[in-house]
């Protein structure tokens, strides 16, 4: 994939969700706490731990450190740790107060993120910060005793900042400030309390980041004034002064690994101190710091420090240093399991889930929609579907004429490379195509006149070159007519941003919705600002009016996400927010606009999409000024607001007289009748399931597989000389053979052999073409052919897939078995209850049936919390966004989170961590090629191998895109580095703690991530078993652990009597040696077996697979220079 950050205008996308204006603390209702009752406890021993942060008390005694989320303390010399916190809020970052009678920290036990003090010896906390929406980092006491010092990022304040907040109470002071790109981390306070020293970067983090990232500044107190203090290339980061104000510690890299360096603050000499310490995590967003807290002696004369899973300490002298051992007798509190099975169904037949642009007839007796990428009527409420044409192309947006005798609608047809516009009668028959000339058509409408059809037209290339979806309405789109009965187009003009084009009873004007600027009214100032409104022109795209601007607060009183976020636009992958020159957050506005205006097709009304939401609005006239109505409060909105829906909402339409708006989701179609609704406050929206039954794609017949090495995954077997029977599509016998051989079977040799069962992909991002579908996208095609069977795509951006699935499903496209968590839920749903995240995820459970969904950073603990326990009601199995902050993954194991997609970013892992994800069952797809925490380890391949020459990739990658990332590497993703010294690579540290993982009980699995669509599968197999992981671990995670993953491996993963027949055969071993694994010679999807270079089918049936059209895209032309350049 090719990476670009997305704006905020899909509001459904929002990660950052905007915030309303900040409110002062007091305002806030602060102590609602958490949710969520432990169900389990991670219960073990340990005498290591992960990222263990602690500070040594002021009279030397007694040593406080955090371990997974609660506060432990022990004597200095060591011994077994007494628990001080515990429960399912995560505590972290203790500090002793300068008489040691304190200790302040950090926790989300209010449900949100805040400061907290407790008595040193243990006893209730007290909640001292009282925000919602902020993320605090590293307090540290003022030597008074009076004040506390701490990293906040405050709402829609940009990045942390240091906050002073006296521990008597109040909501706290900005101390140092700067620009909202501005990141000023881990505060430490000289003995006499005028110097603050802090860590500082601009923005969140860099993904392949090149150093440094960090420098260490200097606060004056009594001045103001702001100091550099280092200009280190490994970075400068975690201050630490030593109590006789001789020293400062700090942590920095050299080479490769992080190390601790002393400066004696009287001369500013300075030399190293420890190195190798605990690896850094200024590659990431640092959430728990740069590195863990650490700690002087009183005496100053040595730092107390954990690295290397241990506690030690270090004299100053550069003696040896000396360990301090420690016993953790740890409970952790872990939610309830959410884990279910769900049985692949065979049945000969089966319901389509995604019913497409359903339009309703203007007399509102029927409804024309589009599925299976084919054309479809049905009478309601309760006719039966049926196809309007029989031709065998993609049939899209299908609209009706205003007298409803015909329909109109685009198509798209992959062999011919083309496009038109369509005509079909209502009751059915041969369609006519309306346009003379192939192009790229969307949007149609039809003038009220009935004589004309608006379209939007680009040329057909940006389909034929397409390599992913994100084409939007192509180059060079503009607005085009053709009569209604067929002729030449007569171009309106470019579209300017614009999209959706539509008509009001009056023909002389089209509307549509998007970005423009109104022609000044006579009077008025000229040339107002572009804005995002309901736009309409005449038909030679002149005289452009502005009517309607609509926008929606979102509601972030239960909690948001911190500044610092967004989403990239071309996968799911969390970015670093922008920040405009000044600092101010480029994209954080107060509210977002509509991703969808129509006006109605008769009276003042208009209907308006905002994220899942639908409504309708009064449509004022103002003027020369546009009005803006915003409604996420409709009683009171400045104009007759109303919201129509539940639910979520897709395709939203009016009916024929403005009196009825009709939505789609899933295979389900609803109908809101305004005049109905007025005055009754419980109506609901009407709803019925458009229930299109096709036909399963099951091969008929019975074939032995025989002579292979079966590595069955059913515990370590492993059956040479094997006989693998498959009858239909499912597996009948496995045993060692020769066997006897059922009647009318085919017998294939596959002496010399490997097979495996079929790939399973639980990160896999397959964006098709969207709107208009592919007819045979390559994404599927590659990862089929590279062994990949069964797919998950978590967080999707559009429904599409839910079409694309059905496809499969039905035969009718070539591709592994399509799973996928639908739209992700964001900090943008602002989830205010458990029973709103019910109301937010009866979509997956009831209309797409995805069995799943992503919880992608969603806000706060507590409504984190309530999604889990939602889930669990509806029982979904979802799966989350790691957002490169570690502390988050520790929540969601903890909350039960089945999922955790993306790496970890802080390695290496110890004993307690895997014991954490071993209780909570939680699967981490690690997607190390698009690595958190280090530079991406595609870029390692992308330098290592012959990309742009091998000759299976380029038979099943569009040659364009192996241009873009292998032919002049920067950076195949975002961030500045593309090329790294193989020791900078931290994919083999990450590897190895999930070699640990599964070694002790825990799950991982394979997620390529999309980035180099087949070929990447076994780049990230390879990746993951680098670290040292057992060869055949490595492909229980590629098999039986994903199928558990997503759970399915009732059906798959396995190769065991009844599983369907999903398989690769190789031509070498992959025991021997992980790269075997992409030798990939057949390959049974389903029980139909391809070959592995071409994929033609091999059996039942023998037939060729289509050449493509982009595989013959090379210069082949006479003019040109012969015979070599000059």
């Amino acid at each position: 994939m090719r990476f670009v950050s997305r704006g905020l205008l899909q509001a459904s996308l929002l990660l950052c969700a905007p915030l309303t204006l900040l409110a002062q603390e007091s305002d806030l209702d602060p102590d609602r706490g958490l949710p969520l009752e432990p169900a389990r406890w991670a219960e073990f021993t340990t005498s290591e731990g992960t990222w263990i942060s602690l500070d040594v008390s002021p009279d030397g005694q007694t040593i406080v450190f955090d371990m997974l989320g609660d506060l432990y303390a022990m004597p200095i010399s060591g011994g077994t740790a007494v628990r001080l916190t515990e429960g399912m809020g995560h505590d972290m970052q203790p500090r002793f107060s300068p008489d040691g009678e304190r200790i302040v920290f950090v926790s989300d036990r209010s449900g949100d993120n805040n400061v907290w003090l407790m008595p040193a010896a243990g006893g209730e906390p007290t909640q001292l910060s009282k925000g919602v929406g902020s993320r605090f980092l590293s307090p540290d006491w003022v030597p008074d005793g009076d004040y506390i010092v701490v990293s906040r990022a405050a709402p829609r304040r940009g990045l942390e900042k240091l906050w002073l907040y006296h521990v008597d109470g109040g909501t706290g002071l900005e101390m140092v400030g700067g620009p909202g790109g501005r990141r000023l981390m881990g505060p430490a306070i000289d003995s006499e309390g005028r110097y603050v020293w802090h860590s500082q970067r601009n923005g969140t983090w860099s993904y392949n980041a090149i150093l440094p990232q960090y420098q260490l500044w200097v606060y004056d107190r009594q001045t103001g004034t702001r100091t550099p203090m280092t200009d280190r290339y490994g970075s400068a980061f975690r201050p630490t002064l030593s109590p006789d104000g001789v020293w400062l510690a700090y942590g920095s890299r050299h080479d490769a690994d992080t190390g601790i360096r002393l400066r004696r603050l009287d001369s500013g000499e300075e030399h190293w101190l420890a190195h190798p310490v605990q690896r850094d995590d200024q590659e990431s967003t640092a959430n728990m710091d740069v590195l863990p807290g650490y700690s002087f002696t009183p005496e100053s004369d040595a730092l107390v420090i954990s690295y290397g899973g241990g506690i030690w300490r270090v004299p100053v002298d550069g003696s040896d240093p000396s360990e301090i051992p420690f016993t953790v007798n740890a409970r952790v509190a872990v939610g309830p399991e959410v884990s279910f099975e769900y049985p692949i169904e065979d049945t000969p037949t089966f319901i389509v889930k995604q019913i497409r642009n359903a339009r309703p007839s203007p007399d509102g007796s029927r409804i024309v929609f589009t599925a299976l990428d084919r054309l479809y009527t049905a009478t309601l409420p309760d006719g039966v579907p049926e196809r309007l044409t029989d031709e065998e192309i993609g049939e899209f947006e299908p609209i009706w004429s205003p007298d409803g005798s015909s329909v109109a609608y685009v198509t798209w047809d992959d062999d011919a490379g083309d496009g038109h516009i369509k005509r079909v009668s209502a009751d059915g028959g041969s369609p006519s195509t309306v346009t003379t000339a192939p192009a790229y058509y969307q949007q149609l409408a039809w003038s009220p006149d009935g004589d004309r059809i608006v379209a939007i037209r680009s040329s057909r290339r940006n389909v034929q070159e397409a390599i992913d979806p994100f084409i939007g309405l192509g180059l060079d789109a503009e607005f085009v007519w053709v009569p209604s009965g067929g002729g030449d187009l007569t171009v309106i003009g470019p579209t300017g941003g614009r999209q959706q084009p539509h008509f009001t009873s009056d023909s002389d004007r089209i509307y549509s919705y998007g970005r423009s600027r109104a022609d000044p009214v006579v009077g008025s100032p000229a040339d107002g600002p572009t804005t995002l409104a309901l736009v309409s022109t005449r038909w030679d795209n002149t005289d452009v009016k502005q009517h309607l601007r609509v926008t929606a607060r979102i509601d972030v009183s239960a909690g948001s996400v911190a500044d610092g976020y967004q989403l990239s636009e071309t996968s799911d992958l969390v970015m670093p927010q922008e920040f405009d020159e000044d600092g101010e957050a480029r994209e954080l506005i107060p509210e977002r606009s509509a991703g969808l205006v129509l006006m109605a097709p008769q009276g003042d009304v208009a209907l308006a999409q905002i994220g899942s939401d639908v409504y309708t609005i009064t449509v004022p006239r103002l003027g020369a000024t546009v009005p803006t109505v915003q409604v996420a409060k409709p009683d009171s909105a400045a104009v007759p607001v109303s919201k129509l829906n539940d639910l979520g909402v897709e395709f939203p339409t009016w009916g024929a007289d403005g009196r009825s708006v009709h939505w789609s989701i899933g295979n389900a179609f609803l109908s809101y009748d305004l005049d109905d609704a007025a005055g009754d406050a419980n109506y609901v929206a009407s709803e019925q399931r458009i229930e299109v039954t096709a036909d399963r794609d099951i091969p008929q017949g019975t074939v032995v597989l025989r002579g292979g090495r079966a590595i069955t995954m059913n515990g370590g077997e492993i059956i040479e000389n094997a006989d693998i029977v498959i009858t239909n599509n499912r597996i009948t016998r496995v045993s060692a053979g020769p066997g006897a051989v059922p009647d009318g079977a085919q017998v294939i040799d596959v002496s010399g052999k490997t097979i495996l069962p079929g790939f399973v992909d639980t990160h896999a991002h397959m964006w098709n073409l969207r709107g208009v579908h592919w007819a045979r996208p390559w994404i599927y095609q590659a990862n089929l052919a590279y062994g990949v069977t069964t797919t998950r795509d978590p967080q999707t951006a559009s429904t599409d897939v839910l079409s694309y699935e059905d496809m499969v499903r039905a035969g009718k496209m070539m591709g592994p078995r399509v799973y996928s968590t639908g739209p992700g839920v964001f900090s943008g749903d602002a989830i205010r209850s458990y029973e709103h995240a019910l109301s937010v995820l009866r979509k997956y459970s009831d209309y797409y049936d995805t069995k799943t969904f992503k919880m992608y950073m969603s806000g706060n603990r507590r409504q984190r919390q309530w999604l889990i326990m939602a889930a669990l009601e509806l029982e979904l199995m979802p799966t989350t966004e790691g957002g490169l902050d570690y502390r988050l993954n520790m929540t969601h194991a903890m909350d039960g989170y089945p999922g955790v997609e993306h790496t970890m970013p802080i390695v290496p892992a110890y004993n307690d961590v895997v014991e954490l994800f071993e209780t909570s069952g939680t699967t981490n797809t690690p997607t190390l090629l698009v690595s958190y925490g280090g530079p991406w380890a595609e870029n390692y391949y992308y330098t290592h191998e012959n990309v742009v020459g091998d000759e299976k990739l380029n038979h099943f990658t569009p040659k364009r895109e192996i241009d873009f990332k292998a032919r002049r590497l920067q950076t195949t993703g975002p961030g500045p580095g593309g090329w790294f010294m193989d020791e900078e690579y931290a994919f083999k540290k990450h590897s190895v703690w999930l070699a640990d993982l599964v070694e002790g009980g825990g799950n991982t699995g394979i997620g390529s991530h999309g980035q180099l669509q087949g070929l990447g599968y076994h780049w990230e197999l390879w990746t993951l078993q680098s670290g040292g992981m057992d060869e055949h671990d490595a492909l229980r995670a590629a098999t039986i652990m994903g199928a558990s993953a997503l759970g399915l491996a009732g059906d798959v993963g396995s190769i065991e009597v009844g599983k369907l027949a999903d398989l690769v055969i190789l031509d070498a071993n992959p025991l021997d040696d992980i790269r075997n694994s992409n030798t990939v010679d057949r390959v049974m999807m389903n029980g139909r077996l391809y070959d592995g270079d071409t994929l033609d089918e091999l059996w039942p049936r023998q037939r060729a697979a289509p050449d493509e059209p982009w595989r013959n895209t090379a210069p082949n032309v006479q003019a040109g220079i012969r015979g070599g350049a000059r």
